[in-house]
């Protein structure tokens, strides 16, 4: 019995001995291959684990807000929704349904799947038997064309913007379309609730959110701020497990403008109608605060609508405002007779010979319209004589008497900070000869900006204090420097508010409710050799004179017809912009007749 038994024990041994080499060697597998992986090559194991559960989320910030300096909205951003493609998602899409058509078949579609002309073949076949392609290029308006293109031109790419920015009708619609490798992209888009009034001073975006003009472009980093990003780990549920890092948004600023909203709106509306009453080719207009340099108005016409582009063509789109230079014509005659008064070869008492009303410098004619003979330096600018002021320019050293009108301002940009502000034309270190000078006095020999002249004329209000303007919302006054007496600029206020008097160049010009100081400005455009039959027509003025609040520039460019003075033209923009304007601000009026309006309680 023992010898019948010994080869059965010896076969249960053998086989014992198998199975503990086979599961010794199966653990030694497992150990090495878990060495190997976490010892020798640990950064596939790592890559491998964080495709399956790391994921990293971008913290989105909306642009900043801009707003006038009462808070109210001009620009927002709002959301919005754009259509963009995966083609290849889109391919392998197709060519799925492609094999398990052939499969339904009975066909051979490993045969088919190893094939790729064939398979190439009915993949297209299929997408142009398919009517929602089409469908999906008449939902987003756009040619059949070009949509197969974006969608069929590069099957190995990833990424291809088919529409931006559509609206939340046309996504909604997409997303129920459930449209392989079509996919919906949340952004944001520029809106400007204030339209055309002010498209100038804001500028615009583009498409992806970045400034391109005006104060979008200006303070676009402010405006931008840094998207955060987060990186966290996700388990096979899709839950959140753990943050990795962590890197937070930096919220974009705000910006509070100087403009207001209003006295915007009353200058923009005055001066389009301005502009196109006479047929002018273009206008600008400028309110400033005397006291602070912050500018509460800029509007120039033509204007653009920032919210449809399509329209927007480049000469509707210049700030003419600080861009556009002009000589500026009697518009500076008070700056010459402050010069006078400043060096002391005048005084606001003094009159002036101009008879016969014409007189030659170095061989050529400085003239007036008529023979005034003797006018005070009030009637001077009543009547605005360039025999006057010419004769007061002469009177004065020629170094001083240009360096008044660098000290004021011209030849430099006016401090605002706008993108594509031009400094003007000004050469204050040349030779200047006795007939330049006489025309220096009465705005020729120098081109200017419309802020140019605000700036002048905001220092005028200022009592003799020049400050550099800004279009941002200041807490306090800005630091300001003193280049005129402030007796002296009262006294040439009181002169200036004689142009609205019988006889005066602005006799019709009737300023409701407040006392008015101004200037009118007429000059011919320069072309190449001299002069042309085009002009400028200015008014620039202060107001109320018994306390200046503002100071007001209006040009109007090109008037047509018989119709050119700025009197005529830029005057009633000036006179309902002021009155408008001083009412909004609650300024006291200072004229013995004030306009009121009907009402139940005869309210002002």
């Amino acid at each position: 019995m023992k010898n019948k038994n010994k080869p059965s024990q010896n076969l249960i041994a053998w086989r014992f001995v198998l199975v503990c080499v086979m599961l010794v060697s199966v653990f030694v597998a497992l150990i090495a291959r878990a060495a190997y992986l976490q010892v020798i090559e640990p950064d596939k194991a790592r890559e491998e684990n964080a495709k399956r559960t790391v994921r990293k989320e971008t913290l989105h910030v909306q642009r900043g807000m801009i707003y006038d300096r009462n808070g109210k909205e001009l620009a927002v951003s709002v959301p919005v929704v754009s259509v963009y493609a995966d083609p290849y998602a889109l391919e392998k899409a197709l060519k799925k349904r492609v094999l398990r058509q052939a499969r339904k078949n009975r066909e051979d579609h490993v045969a088919l799947a190893d094939n790729e002309t064939a398979l190439k073949v009915r993949t297209q076949a299929l997408y142009q038997a398919q009517a929602r392609w089409r469908e999906l290029s008449d939902v987003l308006q756009l040619p059949t064309e070009q949509v197969n293109r974006k969608l069929r031109g590069n099957a190995k790419r990833r990424f291809v913007y088919l529409k931006r920015q559509v609206t939340p009708a046309v996504a909604k619609y997409i997303r129920q379309m459930r449209l392989p490798g079509i996919h919906l992209l949340d952004e944001s888009k520029r809106f400007y609730p204030s339209g055309e009034i002010a498209a100038h001073v804001l500028g615009v975006t583009n498409i992806d959110g970045i400034g391109i003009e005006g104060i979008e472009k200006r303070f676009d980093s402010a405006l931008t701020g840094t998207e955060g990003l987060r990186t966290i780990r996700k388990d096979a549920q899709g839950r959140e497990v753990q943050v990795l890092s962590e890197e937070e948004r930096v919220e974009p600023e705000d910006i509070h403008l100087s403009i207001d909203h209003r006295i915007q709106t009353i200058a923009y509306v005055a001066l389009k109608s301005a502009v196109l009453t006479y047929q002018a080719t273009s206008g600008s207009a400028m309110v400033v605060d005397v006291h602070t340099g912050e500018i509460l108005a800029m509007v120039n016409s033509p204007s653009f609508n920032p919210n449809d582009m399509s329209t927007a063509a480049p000469y509707k789109r210049r700030n003419r405002a600080i861009t556009d230079l002009f000589e500026p014509g009697s518009t500076l005659k008070p700056l010459a007779i402050l010069a006078g008064l400043e060096y002391g070869a005048i005084t606001a008492d003094e009159t002036i010979d101009t008879f016969p009303g014409w007189m030659r410098l170095g061989g050529s004619l400085v003239k007036d319209t008529r023979n005034h003979g003797e006018m005070s330096l009030r009637e001077i600018l009543k009547v605005s004589s360039n025999m006057g002021v010419a004769k007061i320019s002469q009177k004065l050293p020629k170094d001083y008497f240009v360096g008044m009108y660098q000290k004021a301002g011209f030849g430099e940009d006016t401090g605002t900070m706008m993108i594509g502000e031009s400094s003007g034309l000004f050469y204050p270190n040349r030779r200047w000869s006795d007939f330049e000078i006489a025309t220096l006095s009465y705005g020729y020999a120098v081109s200017a900006s419309t802020a140019q002249i605000a700036r002048l004329y905001a220092t005028i209000g200022a009592g003799g204090i020049s400050r550099p303007l800004t279009i941002l919302k200041q807490d306090e006054p800005q630091p300001g420097e003193r280049i005129f007496k402030e007796e002296d600029t009262k006294a040439v206020i009181a002169m200036m508010e004689s142009i609205f008097e019988k006889g005066g160049t602005a006799s019709m010009i009737k300023v409701d409710g407040y006392r008015a100081a101004g200037k009118t400005g007429t000059s011919e455009k320069a072309i190449a050799g001299g002069y042309g039959d085009e002009y400028v027509g200015y008014f620039a003025g202060v107001a109320p004179v018994s306390d200046p609040r503002l100071a007001v520039v209006v040009m109007v460019n090109e008037p047509g017809g018989d119709v050119y003075y700025g009197g005529q033209t830029a005057g009633p923009v000036f006179a309902e912009i002021v009155s408008n304007s001083l009412r909004m601000l609650n300024v006291a009026p200072d004229k013995d007749r004030v306009a009121y309006v009907s009402g139940k309680n005869d309210d002002a």
